[in-house]
């Protein structure tokens, strides 16, 4: 009994750290997916900049009379581009930290 009682017991130690060994492999997987994430948002933001900033160019070119108003679309669609970049990671984060299934109880 005593030798089946300690095997047990090795047995439980090894489960328990393999057990956090995939539980820290899990975290990691995570957050690198997280990460390609943030990639994919921030190309996507330098991409739309671009948009905005390559149809500021072409409405100054066919029409210069409206430069300043078009000046000021461009501004506001920069805005608009950089919050959604911003508000984009954010709700991956409050998702992720806030939102946990696995809680800890």
């Amino acid at each position: 009994m005593e030798v089946q009682a300690q095997v047990l017991r090795i047995i439980n130690k090894k489960s328990k750290k393999e057990q956090r060994r995939k539980n820290v492999t899990r975290k990691v997987f995570s957050r690198l997916e997280m990460l390609e994430g943030d990639k994919s948002i921030g190309a996507g933001a330098a991409v739309g900049i671009g948009n905005v900033l390559s149809s500021l160019i072409h409405s100054v070119a066919r029409n210069p009379s409206l430069a300043k108003q078009s000046f000021g679309y461009a501004i506001l669609g920069f805005a608009l581009t950089e919050a959604i970049a911003l508000f984009a990671p954010m709700m991956a984060f409050l998702i992720s930290f806030v939102f946990r299934s696995d809680k800890k109880s």
